[in-house]
């Protein structure tokens, strides 16, 4: 007869995030894991598997609690939800105390290219990042918030690396100026 669980899963995936994106991967140890999670170190390999797919487990977790594209995705006029979005990434970034940042942004610091699971997650992200926001910026040209002459997709991309930066520099310097500044040249930028 199978043992039953003596502690949620669930709850331990969400413990494990959090100590995953506050360390990162590598400076996170199973004696790190086994402490926060407050469970046997066979109850995690038992569950979750090795602390990499845990890690995998724990990145698909912080994925699917984002929803890029409802916001940009409002009826009414498009440029004023893109802006809403972006100031959103720096407002969470001056909030973040513990400087945490984006945990897609420090995995992809983190294992750049040398894991190829972690790679096609991270690319997923921000594709579906991009996507949202050129379908936004499609809607702002359709709608003659930008000259008929912009490319939305390449503006997507530009936005894209933008946000990216912004979560870098929230987390390493989160000075509130530089932030703003970035976005108010980002919307000039995109009406221009």
């Amino acid at each position: 007869m199978a043992r039953s669980k003596e502690f949620d899963p669930g709850a331990a995936l969400e413990k494990a995030l959090e100590l995953f994106w506050e360390r990162g991967y590598e400076a996170t140890s199973m004696a790190d894991l086994v402490a926060h999670l407050g469970i046997a170190r066979a109850s995690i390999y038992g569950t979750f598997g090795g602390k990499r797919e845990l890690y995998l487990k724990a990145l698909e977790l912080y994925l699917a609690g984002r929803d890029v594209v409802e916001p940009l995705s409002q009826p009414g006029p498009a440029l004023p939800a893109l802006r809403a979005f972006l100031d959103s990434y720096v407002a969470e970034c001056l909030a973040d105390e513990l400087r945490r940042g984006c945990m897609v942004v420090n995995t992809a610091v983190e294992f750049a290219s040398r894991d190829a699971a972690v790679s096609r997650k991270i690319a997923a992200s921000w594709a579906e990042l991009e996507t949202a926001m050129a379908s936004t910026l499609v809607r702002a040209r359709a709608q003659g918030e930008i000259p008929a002459g912009k490319d939305p997709h390449a503006l997507a991309r530009f936005l894209l690396v933008l946000l990216q930066g912004v979560r870098v520099l929230g987390r390493a310097d989160p000075d509130p100026r530089r932030l703003r500044d970035a976005v108010d040249q980002a919307m000039t930028a995109v009406q221009i």
